[in-house]
């Protein structure tokens, strides 16, 4: 659920790009136990616009009284959003980029020992490759382009957090475009759920013993 904050609840905090998965997620608890607020996830295009983002909804959400756990990689910040993080005494979820925490910290190292030239697919990077890829980095306007940015890469993975046929053909065609091999790993969403539900105990806890000291 999004937006009904209610004073003492707990807020996720996270890049748009998650939404989707993270409501699939929340969708699972009980009404009012859990919300979710989002930064543009254009905005890993610009990260330097991130951490400013995140300061401005952490203070409106501490004034409403809501406890927060975030649900952002390093996206680009060179450390920044961890800096902050640790200066507002707010945790993230572990992991520097989501495609290690779809994948898990053992299998994305896996994977890149396999080969290190490998460009990660999501399903949202799958849902919005042309917008994102083709379109925002400029790709279908300079096909010159492409071995600018892809050069070094010999792979597209498509890490699937959902078993969805008209998705893989269109990671397959993304492949195809950047002039990549395709590869596919099905990974659920990977550590969001143990994340989410450990956040959500600490702030069941942590609201309680709040009234406890009233």
């Amino acid at each position: 659920k999004t937006g009904d904050y209610t004073p003492g609840g707990l807020t996720l905090l996270a890049c748009g790009a998650l939404a989707r998965e993270i409501l699939a997620i929340t969708s699972q608890f009980p009404d009012g136990m859990v919300d979710l607020t989002c930064l543009p996830a254009s905005w890993h295009n610009h990260p330097e616009k991130i951490v400013p983002g995140l300061a401005r909804k952490v203070a409106s959400l501490r004034r409403k009284g809501r406890q927060i756990a975030v649900i952002y990689g390093d996206c680009g910040t060179g450390g920044e959003i961890d800096a902050f993080l640790e200066r507002e005494g707010l945790t993230r979820i572990p992991g520097p980029h989501c495609y290690e925490m779809f994948l898990g910290t053992a299998e994305f190292d896996a994977e890149m020992e396999d080969q290190i030239g490998t460009f990660f697919l999501t399903d949202y990077m799958v849902r919005h490759f042309e917008r994102i890829v083709m379109q925002g980095m400029g790709l279908r306007a300079y096909p010159q382009l492409r071995d600018m940015y892809f050069g070094n890469y010999t792979r597209a993975l498509y890490i699937a957090q959902t078993d969805d046929e008209g998705l893989r053909q269109k990671a397959r065609r993304a492949a195809d475009e950047l002039g990549l091999t395709y590869d596919y790993r099905f990974t659920g969403y990977g550590a969001f759920p143990d994340f989410v539900a450990d956040a959500i105990t600490a702030s069941t806890s942590q609201t309680s013993q709040q009234k406890q000291r009233r």
